[in-house]
């Protein structure tokens, strides 16, 4: 075997390796996350029927907020737009930490920040297993939101892969990560929920003890297996971090101007494709994020479905979703993947429009289907195409930034969705919307 062979297969194996290690310790990560969503409902009850202080305060303020909307006063809906409103809440504090995660990933390397990060984790997750009160609730969802900076760091690491099917292929894997934990960690965390009250425990709290295990796992594996990906070059030709108005600033988020102010630029060419693809992100994000948001209320209030129904539901989408990922998205050649996502954007239309139109489950299933093989496609292709821009001193702080621009869509777009949805019924939300995804297909033409 020649040495230019030798070396290329190495290089395989190591992108392998990494992949791999990115794979377990984000679907530990993720887990452990989605342990407590199907819990979010039921815990702000029992917060609501202990009269405790925290929760009473914040409630005056939802309940301005319904009224002026003209949302009906009923038990369900109250505790979904205040969780709602409470999950924006955590995108908003991702949105802020993402970009610093990034850029000091970029000066420190990527292994001591993920060791970090999931420290922090860890911390939030003691204290949600404590908690007896919502002001302590409250903080563990503030801590978890300032330090989960995994994702981003995740996806620089799979940007650090000089082979660009290595990068297409580790993308790939996060999505599958990502609709593995989707899939199993909320029935766990039901599950558990359910065995805990019947023993006569804190219904949450096995959960929140399970959710540390997670983090625990998760931090032996980063210790032990994961290699750092950023060179020692890479590290010493960081220059700094500029202003630190241009992590924070929306504006600034949307130019990339953390990345234009280092001494190695990109190119203005590179740079109008890099901002082209951030905003396509945002503005998918925003539009679908929106409409996932409002989707349990439409399917409980047309087609009555139990909280049983819809985690079959939600099964049925993160299997598909796994599926897609796991075989076609992986496999998306290198210069195909922005016609990969014009396709997946495009179907959402037909997608949402079956969903919102639709007069039996099996219509509304349809609209899944595709919905969810947009899904699986768009995030892990706009994520490999933004991890070829910037040099490898630049990674963190570009993927840093692309994740902050999703937690800032996250954060805005199921408040108007929810907002269209109360004001002009489901219908109109979601045939409006779906036709609103036009947007991120023209923007998509400037990438």
């Amino acid at each position: 075997m020649s040495d230019a062979n030798k070396a290329s297969k190495d290089v395989a194996l190591s992108s392998s390796r990494v992949i791999f290690v990115v794979f377990v310790l984000l679907l530990l990560d993720l887990l452990g996350f989605t342990l407590i969503l199907p819990l979010l409902p039921s815990i702000l009850d029992h917060y609501a029927h202990t009269g405790d202080g925290a929760y009473q305060s914040l409630q005056s303020a939802v309940d301005i907020f319904r009224e002026a909307l003209g949302i009906p006063m009923e038990k369900k809906y109250n505790s979904v737009l205040f969780g709602g409103l409470i999950g924006s809440l955590f995108s908003l504090l991702q949105f802020l930490s993402s970009p610093i995660t990034g850029a000091l990933s970029d000066r420190y390397g990527r292994r001591p920040l993920l060791l970090l990060t999931t420290m922090g984790i860890m911390s939030g997750y003691v204290v949600w297993a404590l908690s007896r009160s919502f002001a302590m609730f409250l903080l563990f969802r503030v801590i978890a939101g300032v330090c989960k900076g995994n994702v981003s760091l995740c996806t620089a690491i799979v940007a650090d892969l000089a082979d660009p099917k290595a990068r297409n292929r580790g993308m790939a894997m996060i999505g599958v990560a990502f609709s593995v934990g989707f899939t199993a960690g909320p029935l766990m965390g039901a599950y558990l929920a359910v065995t805990a009250k019947t023993a006569g425990h804190v219904f949450f709290q096995t959960p929140a003890l399970l959710a540390l295990a997670f983090s625990v796992a998760d931090l032996v594996f980063i210790w032990l297996m994961l290699p750092e990906t950023l060179s020692a070059h890479a590290k010493g030709s960081h220059s700094g971090f500029g202003d630190f108005r241009d992590l924070l600033s929306p504006g600034a988020l949307f130019n990339f101007s953390a990345v234009t102010r280092t001494k190695d630029p990109p190119t203005e060419q590179k740079m109008q494709r890099l901002k082209a693809l951030g905003r396509v992100y945002f503005c998918y994000l925003f539009l679908f994020s929106g409409l996932e948001f409002t989707l349990s209320f439409l399917t409980h209030q047309r087609f009555h479905f139990t909280s049983m129904e819809q985690g079959k539901m939600f099964f049925f989408i993160g299997i598909v979703m796994a599926s897609i990922q796991g075989g076609y998205a992986r496999r998306i050649k290198p210069g195909h993947h922005v016609r990969a996502v014009r396709m997946a954007i495009a179907a959402l239309i037909p997608a949402f429009i079956l969903i919102g139109l639709s007069w039996n489950v099996t219509m509304l299933y349809v609209g899944l289907a595709l919905y969810s093989f947009a899904a699986a496609v768009v995030v892990p292709c706009l994520s490999t195409l933004v991890s070829e821009h910037g040099t490898a001193s630049q990674k963190g702080t570009v993927m840093g930034i692309l994740r902050s621009l999703g937690a800032l869509a996250r954060a805005l777009g199921p408040i108007v969705s929810s907002s269209v949805y109360w004001l002009a019924g489901a219908q109109i939300c979601f045939l409006v919307t779906s036709a609103s995804f036009v947007v991120p297909l023209i923007l998509l033409t400037g990438a």
